[in-house]
This record gives structure tokens, C-alpha cells and sequence, in this order.
């Protein structure tokens, strides 16, 4: 580690941060990462873990550039190819089966541990990419030329770009004093692992009930990974229930989808809430994931979100270095923050408006129309897919399949 200046340097090596370094190093750039802890080995014997993520399509190719889809696909990782979507009241559910749409699946259900852990070895693997692990930020001081960035251990690094993927208590944002929008729902998700008297065939499920959605997405062991939005009280009261009267309110608000609960694992719940940044770029910096946007949970979209934003910035850096332009001008900043900011905020408002459609009671003839509109109409529930599955007109071209060796040679 003897050089210290970098093209970029990477802040915080979550799952966005660690395939943004992945991607930008696989493309010849010189790349730091700071991470303040070495993430856990993953354990395929141990239970699964309560944070999982529905990778799309799109995330999965990103992935793929990433050197790290091969090892997420081979352990704990459950594709699902369909999509159940009921309103809570008596009518038939809206249903989303991949082959209809061209799809090979609309999906994959994965631990975010596995995926972290994954990319953390392709990152230790390769050796293209400077780990500073154990380490923080301790501040940035912005020049024409160059960033420096000072960690606190002591060290002192340049980039001609950083990068906060650090999370929604980003220390990068703050250090450049953006504001977030928030917007708190005072609702929590519920999680767990729950066997049933039926395995889960691969159905990604969703009820919208009157105190917020509830989710079964499927596991590799036939389990379902349940996210169950309550207010907050309710989810707590649920907390402190145990196993077997827990199961009991689980089935009821099921209906019985696929059979009875017979097992479920430790339980958690996560405050829920919208962060929107009013910049994403500043000074020679940009943010992405959720330092600089946290969405809704209620479509699975917000690492996707995310992978997107690291696809992306990694698409306009190939660009710019192409033409011998400073990967740092303001003009390359501009460009991302238009770009990424836009298609976040469409994401964050979309299921913001959804959220606030299921949500209240006596909006229920409405939401019931738009569902027969949709149920109706394939190109409605195509264009809906396409932008869950990370393949809209305006996704980074990783997320549609084009390679790094195709970007570079461009």
C-alpha cells in the first residue's frame, strides 16, 4: 500500500461499495476502499439470516461484472420465477410469472451477509483494490486537483474522486453538509424465517393489509423470509409474542397460504422510513446506496437501487476516461446526479404513493381499480416489471447485460 493517491476512493464496503470497488478496479482504475470492520465469514450450516435481499435481474448482471454472482448462486441463494400480489379483500390475486414477460426469473432471494461476504473475497482475491479495513473517515479536505481524505488511524489518502457508500448515517454526506429530505412512517418491518406445512414453490407473495404489507419470499430451504409492515407498536407487540401465538397471527393474516405455520426462527423489526438527499454530488464527491437515498421496502428496491447507482457511475467513469476528461469535473458530477437522482427519487415517490394507496381505508375502491387496470393490461405490467427487475430503458448498461470489456472498448 505504499501508493497513496488513487482515481477513486471508495468509503464504507457494504454491498454497494465493496461492487462499485469491484467494477471500477476490474476496469483499470486505481481504487481505495475504507471499511471500518471485515464483515463475518459466511456460514451456509447457520440459520439464515434475518437481512435478505431480492436481487433483480439487472442487480444479479452487475453482479456477474463483479466476480461475485458465481459464489452467491452456488450457496444460499433462491430464485423465484412468479409474483402474487392480493389486495387483502375478495378478489383474485395479480399475478406476475416471468416466462410470460421474457423473463428467466423475476428474482433472486439472497442474505445480504452472503453477498457481502462474497464480494469481500472476490475484493481479497483479486488484489486490485487497496483495503483499508480497519478504518474510518475522519474528513475530507476538497482542492481543485484532488481530494484528500483523512482517515482515523492516521493515514491520509488523495483520489481525483471519493465515493460515500457508507450507509444512511453517511459520514461522507454529512462531512459535505448535504440535507435529506426524511420522512418517518413510524412503521416497522417485521422479520423472520418461517416454515409452513408447505414449502414455498419459488412465489415471491405480497398482501396488502390494512396496517401495511406482508411479504413470504422464498428461501433454498423451502422456508420464507417474512417482512411484515406494522406500526411500530403492533410490530413490538408481535415481537414479544412467542413462537406458537405468533404463528397464529401470522396465519390468520395469511389466510392460510400454504398451509399452517409450523416453525419460525429469531424475529426482528427495523424502524422504516424515506431519506432523499438534495445533492448527490459535491467537491470532487458522490454518493451512492443509501447515502444518498432510502427507500420504502415494499418492492424490494433499495440495494437494487443501489447496484444501479454503482453500475452506473462506473458507466459514466469508463466514458470520461475514454475521452481524457478529469473523472472529478463538475460536469461528470452533474451528469451523475441527474441520472441517479432521478431514477431514485421516480422509485422513492412510486412507492411512496403505493404505500399511501394500500394504506388507507377508505381509498380502497381506487386501489382495487388500478389492480384490475393492471391485471388487464400486459403492457402496464410489463413496463411495472421492467423497472422492478432493473431492465427500464434507463438502466446502466451492466444491469441490461453488456460487459466491462464492452464499456472499456467502447
Amino acid at each position: 500500500m505504499s501508493n497513496t493517491h488513487y482515481d477513486v476512493a471508495v468509503i464504507g464496503a457494504g454491498m454497494v461499495g465493496a461492487t462499485l470497488a469491484s467494477l471500477l478496479s476490474r476496469s483499470g482504475f486505481s481504487v481505495a476502499l475504507v471499511e471500518s470492520r471485515e464483515p463475518e465469514a459466511f456460514d451456509a450450516g447457520a440459520e439464515v439470516g434475518l437481512r435478505v435481499s431480492a436481487i433483480s435481474p439487472g442487480s444479479q448482471a452487475i453482479l456477474e461484472q463483479a466476480g461475485a454472482w458465481k459464489a452467491i448462486s452456488s450457496q444460499r441463494a433462491r430464485p423465484y420465477r412468479r409474483m402474487q400480489v392480493e389486495d387483502g379483500v375478495d378478489m383474485d390475486p395479480l399475478l406476475f410469472d416471468a416466462p410470460v414477460f421474457n423473463l428467466e426469473r423475476l428474482g433472486t432471494i439472497v442474505e445480504n451477509a452472503l453477498v457481502q461476504w462474497s464480494l469481500w473475497q472476490v475484493l481479497n482475491a483479486g488484489g486490485l483494490v487497496d483495503l483499508y479495513c480497519p478504518d474510518q473517515l475522519a474528513g475530507i479536505e476538497a482542492s481543485k486537483q484532488h481530494n484528500r481524505v483523512l482517515l482515523q488511524g492516521g493515514k491520509t489518502l488523495t483520489a481525483s474522486l471519493v465515493v460515500g457508500a457508507d450507509g444512511a448515517a453517511s459520514r461522507v454526506r454529512k462531512s459535505l453538509g448535504i440535507r435529506q429530505d426524511h420522512y418517518a412512517y413510524n412503521q416497522s418491518g417485521l422479520v423472520a424465517a418461517v416454515g409452513k406445512s408447505q414449502a414455498n414453490p419459488g412465489v415471491a407473495w405480497q398482501r396488502f393489509l390494512p396496517g401495511g404489507p406482508l411479504a413470504f419470499l422464498p428461501l433454498s430451504d423451502g422456508r420464507s423470509s417474512i417482512v411484515w409492515t406494522q406500526p411500530t407498536a403492533e410490530a413490538e407487540r408481535l415481537l414479544q409474542l412467542d413462537s406458537e401465538e405468533f404463528g397464529k397471527e401470522l396465519d390468520v393474516a395469511s389466510s392460510g397460504w400454504l398451509g399452517a405455520v409450523e416453525s419460525c426462527g429469531p424475529r426482528a423489526a427495523f424502524p422504516l422510513s424515506m431519506r432523499l438527499s438534495e445533492n448527490y454530488a459535491a467537491r470532487r464527491v458522490v454518493l451512492i446506496g443509501d447515502a444518498a437515498h432510502v427507500v420504502h421496502p415494499l418492492a424490494g428496491q433499495g440495494v437494487n437501487l443501489g447496484f444501479a447507482d454503482a453500475a452506473g457511475l462506473t458507466e459514466i467513469l469508463l466514458g470520461v476516461r475514454s475521452s481524457g476528461e478529469d473523472i472529478g469535473s463538475s460536469r461528470v458530477l452533474r451528469k451523475y446526479e441527474r441520472w441517479r437522482k432521478s431514477e431514485s427519487e421516480a422509485m422513492a415517490f412510486g412507492m411512496h404513493a403505493l404505500r399511501s394507496l394500500f394504506g388507507i381505508d377508505g381509498l380502497s375502491p381506487a386501489r382495487r381499480f388500478g389492480m384490475a387496470m393492471v391485471k388487464r393490461s400486459w403492457l402496464l405490467r410489463d413496463k411495472f416489471l421492467q423497472r422492478a427487475a432493473g431492465l427500464a430503458a434507463n438502466a446502466p448498461a451492466l444491469a441490461k447485460g453488456e460487459t466491462l470489456r464492452s464499456l472499456i472498448q467502447r
